[in-house]
């Protein structure tokens, strides 16, 4: 029997893409986005298939009947996606308190709000994963003006990985997906916020920004919707990797990172590990 998937943040980007993979064979998809309108624009309306949901993730009651209306719909999930989030540029100096705090609002709380009502019908039926959408940029950090963004992406890798050993007990699996570039509307000012307050001493961020925003943008290497096959066949697998790195440029950015790590671990190593009593 084919699974039922709940996928966030779908009416654009890796969402849309995957959905329209999931229908395209066969599966039953909810799938959520702040925007009806748009989700049905690009998906369809409701059916025997597929589900379309307003939803504000911040918002938990909102998550809590999101999740039941795609339990009354089509009787349980199988898989949910935590796909929706959006990019923040800018150095952590300028960007304000209030501006950081809501990147982690959506980005981090909203998956954990979806997860929260989500667990106890997964626990219940004894089967069911999770995909939490990180980045690469919440592997490795060196990505000057967008420190902010990549700590809600650290936050997701670190809480994905206590997830998994959580509820491993259940039957229930957790993944923790992490795309390098892939061309998706990403880097348009839809979906990546820039800061209200810039400082001109940041001549790096600036640069760094504006590359993303214009030579980068709609040049990403990445194909979305071979993103989505790999997320199907993944989900089809009985040992499904908790770290999923997407994309031949997360896998080199991966390595560098490793690399850099096991150097500074050597580079102290003698002095560092002379702590004990």
């Amino acid at each position: 029997m084919k699974k039922v998937w709940f996928v966030t943040g779908a009416s654009k980007g890796l969402g849309l893409a995957l959905v329209k993979e999931l229908l395209g064979e066969g599966y039953k998809v909810a799938a959520t986005s702040r925007s009806l309108h748009s989700l049905q624009k690009e998906v369809g309306l409701v059916s025997e298939s597929f589900l379309p949901l307003q939803t504000d993730l911040v918002d938990e009651a909102n998550v809590a009947l999101a999740i039941k209306s795609t339990i009354d719909h089509f009787g349980h999930i199988d898989v949910v996606v935590n796909n929706a989030g959006f990019g923040m540029a800018g150095a952590l100096e300028e960007l304000t308190d209030k501006e950081a705090r809501y990147n982690f609002e959506v980005n981090v709380f909203g998956s954990l709000n979806v997860i929260r009502q989500a667990l106890p019908f997964l626990r219940t039926q004894g089967s069911g994963h999770i995909f939490n959408v990180a980045s690469v940029g919440g592997f490795t950090g060196n990505f000057p003006g967008f420190g902010i963004y990549c700590a809600t992406k650290f936050a997701v890798h670190g809480f994905t990985e206590s997830l998994a050993a959580e509820i491993k007990e259940f039957g229930l699996k957790a993944t923790v997906v992490s795309p390098g570039y892939f061309r998706t509307e990403f880097l348009t000012t839809n979906s990546l916020v820039t800061p209200e307050n810039a400082l001109d001493a940041y001549t790096q961020v600036r640069a760094i920004q504006a590359a993303h925003e214009n030579e980068i943008n709609h040049n990403q290497p990445g194909s979305p919707e071979k993103a989505a096959q790999v997320f199907i066949k993944v989900a089809e697998m009985d040992n499904a990797p908790l770290h999923l790195f997407l994309g031949a440029d997360a896998y080199q950015m991966a390595a560098l990172k490793m690399e850099a790590v096991q150097k500074d671990l050597e580079a102290v190593k003698e002095l560092a590990t002379s702590t004990n009593y």
